[in-house]
């Protein structure tokens, strides 16, 4: 099947540590397609260039046909995780240059006797300090010192940096200061990249912000310097079109706001997948996700309720707290690419080192000989070595093996099928816990829940993590191995704006609010004046951040208009209880921080329905360890029967594939969608 020479093209592509997703859209017809390709870690956009190049020639349109490129990417997130940064300075009030140092005093382990090593993402020589001084309230205590900010400029001149963050003390009430420190270091050293507390965070908590700052100082050259590849190889391929980066918080971005604000792509590809669930949600008609993005080297957890995505207002990544709006997001290292090892008291080890895309896997042929998840799975029988990626990629089952044996099962004296097992029971409880941990501090019942599976590993361990939490409903969506380039799609134009306005939520703060929220709109109006957004798919939410006096953490409920404070007090009493167990609707909250949401609603696509298998197709046997080598029917998934399958089953598509364990069963859906359910000790089961 092609795409007409007439029809738009809509092109999503998200890039992964092992493999670039592309999802083609044909917006006349609604028809999607999918496309695997390697990533290529040197340089991720001559990947991203690739993938859209070939998925031009295999499905028979040019880029002229292209109305714009939706783009999920992990630069930022590697960056930071591989401590691939560039050289930077902090700026700030002088007496607080040790803020990043100092942090939380917190501790992952309470009872250690030395707590574990923090990472200083600007060293103390490169921290500098000007003589000034907000109150909390905005007012000035002392003025930038003249003779201060001089030495300081002169000091930062003669660093060897890139960037430079400027977070002073308060300055989310009144950033007069940091606008003024900047102008001059704007005038004496045009080229340095600045990031500025009050733009990109503007709360209180002076470590959290000073971190979000520094991170997005640090990484503006990075995203920068890719931007500009990207937009070179594009434009000299002739791809001239909308090109929009997907933020952490699920919304999109032009190129010119990613730049200036990177620290807001640090969870850009693995929100997509969060949006492809919560759009799922809708199609099923199911409430509650817990959607698992299995790839080559993360496992990435995220929730949906009542059919929409959970946000959190603040997050971590490599170590670092980053106070932005962003999907919320659990991730560990389970990944198809995870490396199995003994370690050195002769217990199995699966992850958090990756075999990344190269050399990944042993069985890749690519010079890996270390055993990873995917070469257990290859073991078993699991995965057909010669229809891997619908028979584009050979994979080599004897290195896979002889990596297991080597690595595993002689160290551990096992056989090579129960090292292969041990690897992916591991495996399993390593995600099961993930998602246990993402439920059970929320007070929630995974029972209430059904598990969305994509990714291109996460198929083959859905419903064995499924039965692990006691779920029993498993999605498995079409195009699984793509999925989050497919949520891309679906994604708006997104701007998260917000002012810190500490006062008792009383109407006494209705003036106020009304006087923050009438500014905020302004400027959200004027941000999608620049986005040339149509006045009629524009909306705004608004939203404060609550807490009960004395309280260090806050509850974000939504704000129908100042007028209607009170609704969102009685919100935020019941929200408090559902999430703690308790609440005190006799006291007057705090209010800390007043939100706005500005989007811009993009085209969204027509999915057209799933087509029906043309032809029936008897299955092909496999021969798969289960506790024993035994035949297991094979599908391919567009020739799958209408009729139940049942477990134990393989199902295969291009780019994903699938496990049924015995005492599951499958159903297709009319989108496309394959729902196993778990087969209860008093169902009858029919082969």
């Amino acid at each position: 099947m092609s795409i007409a020479a007439s029809a738009p093209v809509r092109i999503a592509v998200d890039i992964g540590g092992t493999f670039t997703d592309v999802q083609i859209l044909d917006e006349q017809s609604g028809a999607v397609f999918a496309h695997k390709t390697p990533t290529t870690p040197a340089d991720p956009s001559i990947g991203l260039l690739t993938g859209m190049t070939e998925a031009a020639t295999l499905f028979g349109f040019t880029f002229a046909q292209v109305t714009m490129l939706i783009h999920g990417t992990t630069i930022a997130t590697n960056a930071v995780l591989e401590q691939k940064l560039p050289a930077a300075a902090l700026i700030t009030t002088a007496g607080f240059e040790d803020i990043l140092e100092i942090g939380r005093h917190m501790r992952q382990d309470i009872y250690a006797g030395k707590a574990e090593e923090r990472i200083l993402l600007i060293p103390r020589a490169q921290r500098l300090g000007v003589v000034e001084r907000m109150r909390a309230d905005g007012s000035v205590e002392t003025p930038v010192s003249a003779e201060s900010l001089a030495a300081m400029i002169d000091r930062l001149t003669s660093l060897d940096v890139a960037a430079a963050a400027i977070c002073c003390l308060h300055s989310h009430t009144n950033p007069a200061h940091e606008h003024q420190i900047a102008d001059h270091i704007s005038a004496a050293l045009p080229a340095l990249h600045l990031s500025l507390s009050s733009d990109i965070s503007p709360e209180f908590r002076e470590y959290e912000r000073s971190s979000t700052t520094a991170l997005n100082a640090l990484l503006m050259p990075v995203v920068g310097d890719y931007l500009a590849r990207l937009e070179a190889r594009l434009t000299a391929a002739g791809f001239e079109r909308p090109v929009y980066l997907v933020q952490s918080n699920g919304g999109v971005a032009r190129p010119a706001v990613a730049a200036r604000e990177p620290a807001r792509l640090l969870l850009s590809g693995p929100s997509g997948g969060a949006l492809a669930a919560e759009t799922i949600a809708g199609q099923l008609d199911l409430g509650n996700l817990v959607a698992v993005d299995m790839g080559g080297t993360s496992y990435d957890v995220s929730l949906v309720q009542n059919q929409r995505t959970r946000m959190i207002s603040q997050g971590e990544v490599g170590g670092c707290p980053v106070r932005l709006p962003m999907v919320e997001m659990r991730t560990i290292g389970a990944g198809g690419g995870s490396l199995a090892e003994m370690d050195h008291v002769g217990a199995l080890k699966v992850g958090p080192e990756s075999a990344g895309a190269r050399p990944g896997p042993a069985a890749y042929g690519h010079g890996g000989n270390r055993p990873t998840v995917t070469d257990a799975n290859v073991v078993l029988g699991r995965i057909a070595p010669e229809r891997f990626l619908g028979g584009t990629m050979n994979l080599d089952q004897a290195a896979a093996k002889t990596a297991l044996s080597q690595h595993v099962a002689v160290p551990a004296s096992l056989t090579t099928e129960a090292a292969a097992n041990g690897v992916l029971t591991i495996t399993v409880a390593h995600m099961a816990s993930a998602i246990r941990l993402s439920l059970f501090e929320k007070g929630l019942d995974p029972a209430d829940f059904a598990l969305v599976a994509f990714g291109g590993a996460g198929g083959l361990h859905a419903c064995e993590t499924a039965a692990d939490l006691g779920i029993s409903k498993v999605v498995f969506p079409r195009d699984a191995g793509t999925l989050s380039a497919w949520g891309m799609l679906y994604a708006d134009l997104r701007h998260d704006l917000i002012r810190a306005c500490p006062m008792p939520a009383d109407t006494a703060a209705i003036a106020e609010l009304t006087r923050l929220l009438t500014a905020m709109t302004a400027e959200a109006t004027s941000r999608l004046d620049a986005d040339e957004i149509p006045a009629s798919d524009r909306y705004l939410e608004a939203a404060i951040d609550l807490r009960y006096r004395g309280q260090a953490y806050e509850i974000t409920t939504a704000l129908k208009s100042p007028a209607d404070l009170a609704a969102s007090v009685a919100q935020f009493h019941h929200d408090h209880d559902q999430q703690y167990a308790h609440s005190n609707p006799a006291a007057t909250p705090e209010i800390v921080n007043l939100r706005l949401t500005a989007s811009g609603r993009l085209t969204k696509p027509l999915q057209a329905d799933a087509a029906a298998a043309e032809i029936t197709v008897d299955p092909a046997k496999q021969q798969v360890f289960l506790d024993r080598w035994q035949d297991v029917n094979v599908f391919a998934r567009h020739h799958l029967p209408a009729a139940t399958v049942a477990g134990p089953a393989v199902i295969e598509d291009p780019h994903a594939t699938l496990f049924i364990p015995p005492d599951w069963q499958l159903i297709t859906t009319p989108n496309g969608a394959l729902i196993a359910s778990h087969l209860s000790t008093t169902e009858v089961r029919h082969d």
